[in-house]
């Protein structure tokens, strides 16, 4: 059980971190490109959709990250 839940919070952690370099490298200059109005346009949805992603992996890797130092699992 120690490894399946290390694993599941690696990889929450990996994929938000994924998610928050793409946004950074990709998105970000992306809109900056485009003029104010488009680049508001997008923006609302976009930031729907990041935060209904990018919340519940935080969670995943907060409670996760919780349990495995209260189990006492090394860390890596």
């Amino acid at each position: 059980m120690l490894v399946a839940l290390q694993f599941i919070t690696y990889l929450a952690c990996a994929i938000f971190a994924g998610a928050a370099l793409y946004v950074t490298l990709v998105e970000h200059p992306a809109r900056m490109q485009c003029e104010t109005r488009i680049a508001a346009t997008q923006w609302a949805p976009s930031y729907r959709r990041g935060a209904l992603m990018q919340a519940p992996l935080a969670m995943i890797v907060l409670l996760g990250g919780a349990v495995l130092w209260w189990m006492g699992a090394p860390i890596y």
